[in-house]
């Protein structure tokens, strides 16, 4: 099995389930409250850890409750994030998350200490990059360290990665350095100045090819992902299950899929393990308490198996 190394953000989430989100304006009852952790990086990291990936975890956190509760959060999972930076001077991220009945959310993230990850520390640790085999990246960084990770990367033959969230343009010399990108609807037609609509999924692949990305996977919700790079366009359906959350869905997937493909399996299988593992985490509340473990997802897979 080769080694992944996530390098994100990593917050604490504080997570209002309400009816309907407010006005402008209205106070509203929630309907209940839940603290967890959180973070795009942190979500992957650990969610390639909890299914089967060799993970090792780079952050950037506080010296304040926040960040040694994370720190020793992240130890009881057995998640090895012991290179990651913490700083003195500048509080945890922090990712304030209203939810729905529909289970959509909506976000609010201060990245607090998560600006900090700089290039400067990435350089002091390059080893590390060199010597895994799959480097996992986010756009919660700065855009700059996501960069300097590429080249790194890049220049030793490294696979990487990226998952364009939250949404952002991209250079392409940035572009020309990633293996896998990965990106939902918005993502990609950010990155391409394209409309899905105009001119429909296939052709906005095409154009991420095009800008330099070797292989592409879009991720349609319920709709399911396709995988598409210059041998292969396939295309997954999602599984159907009854929706509570959507946090860390995308994330869940990521991971899965980095797990996944560090154990050599092929894209079919990645993305099908993938999606059962996002489909399993939307059915509960909360970004890291509703990633499955490997032993889950394979169990959710046999049932579906079963059933058909």
């Amino acid at each position: 099995m080769s080694k992944i190394i996530v390098i994100g953000s990593s917050n604490t989430d504080l997570i209002a389930k309400v009816e309907t989100f407010p006005k402008a304006g209205e106070t509203i009852k929630g309907v209940s409250y839940l603290q967890t952790m959180g973070g795009k990086g942190a979500n992957q990291a650990l969610a390639a850890h909890r299914l089967g990936g060799e993970v090792k975890f780079i952050s950037c956190l506080g010296k304040d409750p926040n960040g040694l509760n994370a720190m020793s959060y992240y130890r009881k999972e057995g998640l090895d994030a012991s290179l990651s930076l913490v700083v003195e001077d500048t509080p945890s991220g922090v990712a304030l998350i209203w939810v729905d009945k529909k289970g959509e959310n909506s976000i609010v993230i201060i990245p607090g200490a998560n600006d900090k990850l700089s290039s400067d520390y990435i350089l002091q640790i390059e080893k590390e990059i060199v010597e895994a085999d799959l480097i996992l990246l986010q756009m919660e960084i700065p855009y700059d360290t996501v960069k300097t990770v590429c080249g790194i990367a890049y220049k030793n033959n490294k696979r990487v990665l990226l998952n364009v969230a939250p949404a952002r343009k991209l250079d392409r010399e940035l572009i020309k350095m990633i293996d896998i990108l990965v990106v939902n609807e918005t993502e990609a037609e950010t990155i391409a100045e394209e409309g899905i609509a105009h001119i429909g999924e296939e052709k906005i692949m095409d154009k991420l090819l095009n800008l330099g990305a070797k292989t592409v996977v879009l991720t349609l919700g319920k709709k399911g992902s396709i995988v598409k790079n210059d041998q292969l366009n396939l295309r997954v359906p999602a599984f159907t299950v009854e929706t509570v959350d959507t946090t860390a869905a995308g994330d869940t997937f990521c991971g899965a899929l980095a797990a996944e493909l560090s154990k050599g399996h092929n894209w079919n299988e990645a993305l099908e393990f993938a999606s059962a593992a996002a489909a399993i985490c939307v059915t509960k509340m909360g970004a890291q308490p509703s990633i499955p473990t490997e032993t889950d997802v394979r169990r959710f897979l046999k049932m579906k198996t079963t059933n058909h």
